[in-house]
């Protein structure tokens, strides 16, 4: 079978990345589970592309269980720098004419180093210190192959385990989504475009300023930060910086970014966090969260209702939150949000976790198969970052604290006494109309009636559990009967003469008694497995 998806593959480098692929998967024993630190470690030993992969999908709570993200968290990216004469290269060949004449120096020691992009500082002929990102040269085609291979070495594999948590080949169908997106610098320029415009008033937040006019798909070039990391602690408190302040600070413009704007860092770790003059300057914003109206209003329900301690309120605002797909089971929906909202009974905020409590409700919504919006995912892991950022620099303030002022205060701001009475006044006339509508369909409900017409549908919840197990107890009488049968018709058949024969048994008796073992096998095989 190898030899021959081998023959589908073109080239000889290929052929010996799948042979490699198939060894790792082979080697950490993948057709017998899948566990979230065996995902960890085939990610790690199949290479930085692979570790990028599993970055972004430690972003992605909705489709894998929270377990599984949080163990990728602790993938290392990181690969060997390009060498800096083939980096000039690239800078040359996308501006179509030499280096020096746009930088008038580029460090070779590149910044960092990641699958995807490298860095390096610059200065422009004008002076100004820059840091341009450079993408590795053919990293789409290297990453769309690795992947194609990827599911070629599952299929040699025989992944096929129906038991597994995570679907294998659809994960990386949704990595490969994520990241075209990542290899795109002209979407990162536009985000952070938008997000310098949506906090231009607050004096205490920035970002870097992209140089729009030098950037191309391929290559970013940015305004070099020279901050410190918000978890070099010991240097942020020698150069006078209130820690405390900062992490309230971070708390409220991600609040705000997630309430007001509905566009948040959707990776918001130290490393990507700086201070430069008492200031947050947020990098990396290669990958942005978006949250729409409804689902901004769907979230300020739920934390409304987690105050109030409203199931009812909470079960309408998950519903709300997530893809409905299929036939809901509302009674166990509504007794599995009572169990979550049972553990907040004495609601303290300064006790709680932002972050625990969304993944819970995601948690909800993967158990009753209802979809969940990538925005609302990317919100999850964020916040849970946040809070953890924010244990350190400033333990005493709550996250979830912060976020619930921030709802009050834009229902509050979303006020409107004009737009409240123009509502009123709309659901006044539609009342109005469907009021003079009640008799016409009363009279109408009634000559059915009287016809005999009228239908009346019931659908009882969990009704299809005892109706399926019936139909499994007939299934196994069935071949209980079948069985039986067998050997009755067989035993009486070896009491003739019939021809032919072997050992003086008629070959039709062998062949239903034969008949009668196997299916008596499958009969004790369902019972002992419960089908």
């Amino acid at each position: 079978m190898l030899s021959a998806l081998l023959n589908g593959t073109e080239n000889k480098n290929a052929a010996l990345r799948l042979r490699e692929m198939v060894s790792v998967l082979r080697r950490h024993d993948i057709v017998h589970g899948l566990t979230p630190i065996k995902l960890r470690a085939i990610f790690e030993d199949l290479g930085p592309t692979f570790v990028k992969f599993g970055q972004i999908m430690s972003m992605r709570p909705d489709f894998l269980p929270t377990e599984y993200c949080d163990e990728l968290m602790k993938l290392q990216t990181g690969a060997n720098p390009l060498p800096f004469p083939m980096i000039l290269a690239i800078v040359e060949q996308e501006y179509h004419r030499e280096g020096n004449r746009i930088f008038r120096t580029i460090d070779s020691t590149p910044l960092g180093s990641a699958s995807i992009a490298q860095a390096h500082r610059a200065t422009l002929t004008s002076g100004e210190n820059v840091v341009i990102k450079v993408q590795r040269p053919g990293i789409h085609e290297i990453m769309q192959m690795d992947l194609m291979l990827m599911k070629r070495a599952v299929t040699i594999i025989r992944l096929v385990s129906r038991d597994d948590v995570v679907d294998f080949r659809m994960l990386m169908d949704e990595m490969w989504n994520i990241a075209k997106q990542e290899m795109d610098f002209l979407i990162e320029a536009s985000h952070i475009e938008e997000f310098a415009h949506l906090n231009r008033e607050n004096p205490f937040i920035s970002c870097p300023r992209v140089l729009r006019d030098l950037s191309t798909q391929h290559i970013l070039v940015m305004e070099y930060i020279d901050g410190i990391p918000l978890d070099q602690t010991d240097a942020l408190r020698a150069a006078g910086v209130d820690i405390t302040q900062i992490g309230r600070r971070l708390g409220e413009n991600y609040a705000k970014q997630i309430i007001e704007d509905g566009f948040f860092h959707g990776d918001p770790h130290p490393g990507n966090i700086r201070i430069r003059n008492g200031s947050i300057v947020w990098l990396d914003l290669g990958m942005m969260g978006r949250l729409s109206n409804r689902d901004r209003l769907s979230l300020r329900r739920a934390i409304l209702a987690l105050a109030t301690h409203d199931t009812f309120e909470m079960k309408s605002a998950v519903l709300s939150l997530g893809i409905i797909k299929g036939r809901i089971d509302h009674a166990r929906l509504y007794q599995d949000i009572d169990v979550m909202m049972e553990q907040y009974g004495s609601l303290d905020f300064t006790g709680l976790h932002m972050g625990v409590l969304t993944n819970q409700i995601l948690g909800i919504l993967r158990m009753h198969h209802i979809g969940c919006p990538s925005g609302l995912a990317m919100f999850a892991r964020g916040v849970m970052t946040v809070e953890i950022v924010m244990r350190r620099c400033a333990p005493k303030v709550s996250f979830l604290e912060i976020f619930a002022r921030s709802l009050s205060l834009g229902i509050i701001q979303g006020l409107s006494w004009r737009e409240s009475l123009n509502k009123v006044r709309q659901e006044g006339i539609m009342l109005l109309r469907k009021s003079v509508q009640i008799p016409e369909q009363l009279a109408d409900l009634l000559k059915m009636t009287m016809s005999g017409q009228a239908k009346l549908n019931i659908d009882l919840t969990g009704s299809e559990e005892p109706v399926q197990r019936l139909d499994k107890m007939i299934n196994k009488l069935i071949l209980a009967l079948l069985c039986a049968a067998s050997l009755i018709a067989s035993s009486t058949l070896c009491t003739t003469n019939m021809q032919p024969q072997v050992g003086g048994i008629p070959v039709i008796g062998l062949l239903g008694y034969l008949i009668a073992f196997i299916l008596s096998l499958r009969l004790i095989w369902d019972v002992h497995k419960g089908v």
